[in-house]
């Protein structure tokens, strides 16, 4: 049976939510700290058995929000929660499940949901069901050159770009409420405001439509006039990069192997092609941390005569960002360690046009230097013909 909690103070949702993490047979989805936000959240959600609810709240009251919810023909089972035992009598006369007072006892709690849940399954057969947790125990997320969520029952669809924008975003801060009013500025800035409000509404519908298949629905969590991603278990590629390039602070020789998988783990730019004006920031920071690691990962692999790796990266990087120096002294370098001199003027003649074309500028004195130096040893490395 699913619950929410209403209390305008945010330790109760603490509380509350570890006392009833105990009883298996109840999921909190939602906690709320004015009754406005829950009366929204109950619109969209249908299916909630079991509503928490403080009596003395800013606003509109425990009580008010229990008498508007009977009025209006809500199946919501309420049971209030309060620091005072004056309103008892009164909050009954509501047709209230029952009646708790802080500090609530894990047994007094546990009782009360018993007497819920018996209501609740008169209306509400039971369905054999997988645990949500034993559900999202193989969820991969891919980012990293798109935006995929699968199990091994399939991918997720999406309903429609937005949604897919709307899980990224909630994605990069998961765990954390992030604000209605801040996902529409960012995700919706270029739709008039009410406009912006419906479009939000809309696109989470779509986006739990598009998660339920694979029973991930209820990750998009409604709280305070907000929303979050809870996500504990999933597989999530780019945080997996992220760790294990720290693991590998520095890289010699017996590590290779394990910095080759590593950088085979980023498939591309975080989000792909999606171009996300609000990720630009982390999209850059974590296109830096790969080509760092690359960076790294060359020099040893140049150290140790594997030129033939070494090159494929480079030129990974070199498409990336043709205008990359270091990255074309790399290639340089590894033209004249294999004899290429053929293909290091080539290089850099190619990086002069370039430069030339782009930006209206030469190569570092220091770039022109090394041409210079590695052409002549190559020349000198030739064995010389003998005149007959």
């Amino acid at each position: 049976m699913k619950v929410i909690l209403v209390d305008d103070d945010a330790t109760m949702h603490v509380i509350l939510s570890k006392m009833l993490h105990k009883l298996p047979e109840v999921h909190v989805v939602g906690a709320f700290t004015d009754t406005k936000s829950a009366a929204f959240f109950l619109q969209e959600h249908t299916d909630i058995g079991l509503a928490f609810v403080d009596i003395s709240m800013k606003g509109e009251n425990g009580m008010e929000f229990a008498a508007r919810l009977g009025n209006a023909g809500s199946p919501v089972q309420i049971v209030f929660v309060t620091s005072h035992k004056d309103f008892a009598l009164e909050a009954y006369e509501l047709s209230v499940i029952d009646y708790l007072v802080k500090p609530v006892s894990q047994e007094r709690l546990q009782r009360t949901v018993h007497r819920a849940l018996q209501n609740w399954r008169a209306f509400h057969p039971p369905t054999i069901q997988v645990p949500p947790a034993q559900e999202r125990k193989a969820i991969v997320i891919t980012v990293l050159g798109d935006v995929v969520v699968s199990n091994e029952t399939g991918r997720v669809k999406w309903i429609s770009r937005k949604c897919a924008e709307l899980f990224a975003y909630l994605l990069l801060y998961r765990g954390r409420r992030i604000p209605r009013s801040k996902l529409v500025t960012d995700i919706f800035g270029g739709v008039e405001q009410a406009g912006a409000e419906s479009y939000l509404n809309t696109t989470v519908y779509q986006l739990r439509k598009s998660l339920e298949p694979l029973g991930m629905r209820e990750v998009i969590r409604s709280e305070n006039d907000g929303y979050a991603l809870e996500w504990q278990d999933a597989n999530i590629d780019y945080v997996v990069f992220e760790s294990q390039v720290k693991e590998l602070h520095t890289i010699d020789a017996s590590q290779v192997e394990n910095a080759l998988s590593v950088e085979r783990l980023y498939t591309g730019d975080l989000f792909g092609d999606k171009a996300y004006v609000w990720a630009i920031h982390e999209t850059e920071r974590y296109h830096q941390m790969y080509t760092s690691f690359v960076k790294r990962l060359v020099a040893v692999l140049i150290s140790s005569g594997d030129t033939g790796s070494a090159s494929k990266l480079l030129l990974k990087l070199k498409e990336y960002n043709p205008l990359d120096e270091s990255v074309i002294h790399h290639l340089m370098m590894i033209r004249e360690m294999t004899g290429d001199k053929k293909g290091l003027t080539v290089l850099y003649t190619n990086y002069v046009r370039l430069l030339h074309q782009e930006l209206g500028i030469r190569p570092s004195e220091e770039l022109t230097v090394l041409y210079s130096s590695l052409v002549r040893a190559i020349t000198d490395k030739k064995p010389k013909t003998a005149k007959p």
